[in-house]
């Protein structure tokens, strides 16, 4: 059976039987990899494999949100998260510096204005074409990529679904899990998911959202709010507690106040109870401000939930292979080298327990993976100071240790904070307010004063912080930083120029 059928794949009706386990008791297997999630991770970590030799196979399949949207194979990043999202960020962006041109001698009669459709087209047609992209790449590199669901039947097998409702069965010597995760919906909110969107819609839109409530303070949140609101669109975001959980809050206070500026309205402790669709269309939201206890309501085109994701585990059939999970998160539980409780089963990305939900670090975690599993490198994934920026409309960047955890760490006394605010060239001629231009540099105390977080608000926060990344991993001192000549003029060069302790007042 197993010679007859390595290197094919066996169809048949969903309600048919097959032994499988002939093939697993002598080690013979389709494929060397299966990998289920043809997100970044998963994408990254089959074609790494496929090139160090082994045979592999990628199986994708995209479930449509509540609204019915679907897309194309890439995941999360490439398709509703950070490919159109910062395409939608830059379109706000050009909004600003139009008025900003005008400073500069820019001749711009009548008024500006957007529109909706136009870039929806534009920013859609452009993930099509990384959707087309990827999946020639799989063919290049000999990836066998699989339009199916997958669930696992024991360690080595992998149930394939079609749409159509077919059944597949491959075998693997190892199985990947990389399936990320989706946006959750709040489930106790009458009218919540009838009338609401997650960011799996927003980007996929035909016409415009109009006026819109974002619910949440996540940076999917502040990201989405500040982009509608920099297009011209009426905006509120609704918060609970705090924005950016997780975040250096007094960045994030700092990005708040200038999104304020900027013309996002917030909502701040209030928690939303229902949603009823007017006949007019509109949608009506009632909330409780949890600090009076006092019950607003007002009407929106939109309502945009931003409340969390939750993981893509439950579908996997996990519970019945005793693959370990989290029982409050639901992720999978994993190592260092990114195994499951479960041997031949590894899990990475989003999917995993404690693992940052950003796409480079699954990408890199992705690729070495491969490699161990190739027998190519022991190397482990280092998720230690990890760069990430927040594309608000002021944007954050920040590498390293938030002052609250750094000091958590080696208490108040054990670190040093230079700081400084900085007024952007750009910002002077168009009289733009700089008052939330930002740097912080949070060190360890002693004589090296090893730099522990960087913390950046400012234009192209994202440029600035990767290349300051990389002195992290060589481990960056303060003195390494006033040894640092800068660019000028430039933002960046503000970094090493900062000298001034947050303990001197």
């Amino acid at each position: 059976m197993a010679a007859l059928c390595r290197g094919r794949h066996r169809w048949k009706r969903t309600n048919c039987c097959m032994n499988t386990g002939n093939r697993t008791v002598i080690g013979r297997y389709d494929y060397d990899l299966v990998v289920i999630g043809g997100g970044s991770g998963g994408l990254a970590c089959s074609k790494e494999a496929a090139q160090l030799g082994l045979k592999v196979a990628v199986l994708d399949y995209v479930e449509p949100s509540v609204k019915g949207t679907k897309w194309g194979l890439g995941g999360t990043c490439v398709n509703v998260g950070c490919i159109p999202k910062k395409l939608m960020h830059q379109a706000a962006l050009l909004g600003t510096a139009v008025k900003d041109a005008k400073k500069y001698g820019w001749q711009i009669s009548g008024p500006v204005s957007h529109d909706w459709a136009t870039m929806a087209e534009a920013v859609q047609n452009h993930v099509r074409s990384l959707n087309w992209g990827h999946r020639v790449q799989l063919q290049d590199k000999k990836v066998k990529y699989l339009n199916i669901k997958g669930s696992l039947l024991d360690e080595h097998t992998v149930k394939g679904l079609t749409k159509a409702g077919k059944e597949m069965v491959l075998t693997a010597r190892n199985i990947v899990i990389a399936t990320g995760g989706r946006p959750k919906y709040p489930t106790n909110i009458p009218g919540a998911i009838e009338h609401g969107l997650t960011s799996d819609d927003v980007f996929w839109l035909k016409k415009s959202p109009g006026k819109t409530l974002v619910v949440g303070a996540s940076y999917v949140a502040l990201e989405c709010a500040g982009f509608l609101t920099g297009i011209g669109l009426d905006t509120t975001v609704m918060v609970r507690s705090i924005a950016l959980r997780g975040f250096d809050q007094q960045m994030a206070g700092l990005v708040t106040d200038y999104m304020g500026s900027y013309g996002t309205r917030f909502a701040w402790k209030c928690v939303p109870k229902r949603v009823d669709k007017l006949p007019s269309g509109a949608l009506q939201v009632t909330w409780t401000n949890t600090e009076t206890n006092n019950e607003h309501s007002g009407t929106y085109d939109s309502v945009l939930w931003a409340v969390g994701r939750a993981p893509e585990t439950k579908a996997l059939g996990l519970d019945k292979l005793g693959v370990q999970l989290n029982n409050e998160t639901g992720k999978i539980v994993v190592g260092p080298d990114e195994s499951t409780s479960v041997p031949n089963i590894f899990a990475f990305g989003d999917i995993g327990e404690g693992r940052p939900e950003l796409t480079p670090t699954a990408i890199k975690a992705g690729k070495l993976l491969a490699r161990r599993l190739a027998g190519q490198s022991t190397k482990l994934m280092n998720y230690d100071n990890v760069p990430t920026t927040v594309f608000t409309p002021l944007e954050y960047g920040c590498v390293g240790l938030s002052e609250e955890e750094a000091e958590k760490r080696h208490g108040k006394d054990g670190i040093e904070i230079y700081h400084a605010f900085y007024k952007p060239l750009e910002f002077t001629v168009a009289e733009r307010d700089a008052s939330q231009c930002y740097i912080k540099v949070v060190c360890e105390q002693g004589e090296d004063q090893k730099i522990l977080g960087l913390h950046f608000t400012g234009p192209n926060a994202g440029e600035v912080t990767q290349g300051f990344a990389m002195a992290f991993q060589c481990g960056a001192t303060y003195s390494h930083l006033l040894q640092t000549v800068g660019i000028h003029p430039t933002c960046a060069e503000e970094v090493i120029k900062v000298n001034i302790t947050k303990r001197s007042g």
